[in-house]
């Protein structure tokens, strides 16, 4: 049997579909964080930035991405680009296609929302709602430190995945490994949405497929949550921007940029679907 279309391939499909209908916004410009703060949580993300003023992130230091950036024109040759062109190198292996490739997708999809009236409902706290309790196993891909006492000291049992072989081992309350088979064991599972952007996305929610809540949470999680929805995820939470010229500004001072932005988690029983917000009311299409 031949795999399914990937969650790239759903993303961009979404995107082109609505795209026929209502022609999508193009590139202003790449905002790529100060090189002095690549060491610290304000040099994590770049911003791109559409004509009508929408913001996406993207993790920027995945590899060697933010010094490929930085020493190319490319920043410069983004202005004006077709940003849907631009999301469709998210399906692409390259490090750097599939960074602005994410940043279109997220500024894309946060444009769709806006048209379409929709808001993502304010997170309710930063575990991803899984309420962790005695007897649950917990599935952490990457290694949450602030979030792993939370859930040790509810008397949870935590499995971490990681990348890293360094981590690996039995550790206070929790083990890590390097085997994501091992999520097909736990009954809740928190996840970074740095998956997204690293290509193990889709191999990861295959292995959560028992688990009763998945919550993908981090600031890159910002495109349309359906294909995630439909792989099992129950809660997808990150960063909806409120002043996109104050996130420009401090990217720009090298300042932090989390003051103009809250949390959100868009729950998949509440999620109405892009197909339904698109519909309108009563089921009429919005033009």
């Amino acid at each position: 049997m031949s795999p399914g279309p990937t969650i790239a391939a759903e993303l961009i499909a979404l995107l082109d579909d609505f795209a026929v209908a209502a022609p999508l916004p193009r590139v202003r410009a790449l905002h790529l964080p100060r090189p002095e703060t690549l060491d610290s949580r304000r040099g994590e993300f770049c911003a791109l930035e559409l004509e009508d003023g929408t913001l996406g992130l993207a993790f920027v230091l995945l590899g060697d991405t933010w010094a490929r950036l930085g020493a190319s024109d490319v920043v410069a040759r983004l202005s004006g680009a077709d940003a849907l062109r631009l999301a469709r190198g998210y399906a692409r292996d390259d490090a750097v296609a599939r960074t602005l490739g994410m940043a279109a997708i997220n500024a894309l999809s946060r444009c769709i929302f806006d048209r379409l009236g929709y808001v993502a409902p304010d997170s309710a706290d930063s575990i991803g709602e899984l309420d962790p309790r005695a007897g649950d196993h917990v599935g952490m891909v990457g290694l949450f430190g602030p979030l792993l006492g939370r859930c040790t000291a509810a008397g949870a049992r935590v499995t971490v995945i990681e990348l890293r072989e360094d981590l690996v081992g039995e550790h206070e309350g929790y083990r890590v490994t390097l085997d994501s088979a091992e999520l097909a064991s736990c009954n809740k599972v928190l996840c970074t949405s740095s998956v997204l952007l690293n290509g193990t996305a889709d191999r990861i929610l295959r292995h959560c497929a028992s688990a009763a809540q998945v919550a993908m949470i981090g600031p890159g999680a910002g495109c349309l949550p359906d294909p995630l929805f439909a792989r099992g995820v129950t809660l997808f939470g990150g960063s909806w921007i409120t002043d996109p010229g104050a996130v420009v500004d401090a990217l720009r001072a090298g300042e932090a940029w989390s003051a103009h932005a809250r949390k959100v988690a868009i729950r998949r029983s509440e999620y109405p679907g892009l197909a339904r917000l698109a519909a309108g009311p009563a089921g009429n299409p919005r033009p």
